[in-house]
């Protein structure tokens, strides 16, 4: 009489005898339901990569535009206690010495008020149509330059040197572009190219038109007023020359951190504050960049468990149909872990074809195409962020939870009574 040990078949040929029924098992299966299988393990897999890629690249797009058209790599501006970047001109000797420089642009940034219905006859108790903002002064080429903010102009023209009696100002602050009637949030009505607005700061005015309207999806840039630098010094009555902003532009042989450590230990850090484009994001930016990955997640959890019901499903039928057929399988001598092993190989393969084709969709189609043409939300230029090891996480999961969904059912089946599966009991 044989031990019982010898009548175990080895771990080896459970798991060849499993991935020769697979193989059979695929071979006579309905091809369309196979179809249908990979095809929902797909879109399972493109739930979970694109729909958090996209919720990310949404903020993501944000912070790309804060940084092109506002920060730069590297964003210097005044101490919390001070009103300006002290020895700004020698500072800018310090940043144009450094590695890795590339181009930098100075900005002044003053507080101030823009009225459009100046030259209107109001009754008294009629406020005037005004908004803060401010009111910052370039050097329109130097300006360009670093950001390329002229080709954000949605409407008329970009400043040039010559413009002493022109400003271009953001979409933000106009109601026809942002409809917004608050009480905290003014926007001017009735004004576009060509009209005639007054600029306030302190007890100064000045009478301007508006030669531009502009666009950037960045919130620091499209709630500005922009001019000439050196009118708005004659508005503000600056006589020095200290800016209120350096948006500086570095090559890729340096990192931002590194330019900034460098920057500090030049001893910049007494006369201004330095900060890489990271730092200065808006705080609301970083939270809702939190808050879209953790929602993107979420719903890709959603859609996981809705394919692991799917595979559940889809091998418990097979299972049961094929009761007689397993039951033959356990009387013939075939183990149980042989029969188990082949349902959960066919799981995988399921989900190794869902992953495959998603990936080649993601990353050949979805991704470069989007990344040519930005989706176009009302606040960002929205891009698609798919890294590799991200999505080989992902696929990782999915493998996981397709294990899972195709051994429980198949070990279901499997348990039961060898004759009564094969009379059908």
């Amino acid at each position: 009489m044989f031990s019982k040990k010898k009548d175990t078949p080895s771990l080896k040929t459970s798991l060849s005898v499993g991935a020769f029924l697979a193989y059979r098992e695929l071979k006579r299966s309905n091809p369309w339901t196979t179809v249908l299988i990979v095809f929902v393990m797909t879109l399972t897999f493109l739930n979970l990569v694109v729909v958090s890629g996209i919720l990310v690249g949404l903020i993501e797009g944000s912070v790309e535009a804060n940084k092109k058209f506002y920060t730069g790599d590297v964003f210097v501006s005044p101490l919390l206690e001070h009103e300006y970047i002290d020895n700004s001109q020698d500072v800018e000797k310090i940043i144009r010495t450094l590695p890795g420089f590339v181009d930098l642009t100075r900005r002044y940034a003053v507080s101030g008020t823009v009225v459009s219905n100046y030259k209107e006859t109001l009754p008294k108790d009629v406020k005037q149509n005004q908004t803060g903002a401010l009111i910052t002064g370039i050097n329109p080429s130097e300006e360009n330059n670093v950001t390329g903010i002229a080709d954000k102009i949605i409407r008329g023209e970009f400043l040039q040197a010559s413009d002493t009696e022109s400003i271009v100002i953001g979409a933000d602050i106009l109601y026809e572009f942002t409809p917004i009637e608050s009480p905290s949030y003014v926007t001017l009505k009735n004004v576009t190219v060509g009209s005639r607005v007054l600029l306030k700061i302190g007890d100064t005015e000045k009478e301007v038109t508006v030669k531009g309207i502009i666009k950037s999806k960045a919130g620091d840039v499209d709630a500005r007023v922009f001019m000439l630098d050196s009118e708005l010094r004659k508005l503000a009555g600056r006589g020095d020359f200290n800016v209120d902003e350096m948006a500086i532009v570095i090559d890729s042989s340096v990192t931002a951190e590194r330019f900034k450590e460098i920057l500090l230990a030049s001893g910049v850090g007494k006369d201004a504050r330095v900060q890489t484009y990271e730092d200065a994001q808006p705080k609301f930016l970083k939270d809702i960049k939190a808050t879209f990955a953790l929602l993107g997640n979420v719903i890709g959890s959603i859609g996981l468990v809705v394919a692991s019901i799917t595979i559940f499903i889809v091998v418990f039928v097979n299972a049961i149909t094929r009761r007689r057929y397993i039951g033959i399988l356990k009387g013939i001598g075939v183990a149980p872990l042989a029969i188990k092993y082949s349902y959960v190989l066919q799981s995988l393969l399921y989900a190794g074809c869902g992953v495959l084709l998603g990936g080649l969709i993601v990353f050949l189609g979805l991704k470069p195409l989007i990344q040519a043409h930005p989706l176009n939300f009302p606040f960002s230029d929205g891009i698609l962020v798919a890294t590799i090891p991200s999505t080989l996480l992902k696929a990782f999961i999915l493998f996981i939870a397709t294990i899972i969904a195709g051994y429980i059912p198949a070990r279901i089946v499997v348990k039961q009574n060898t004759l009564d599966a094969i009379l059908g009991r």
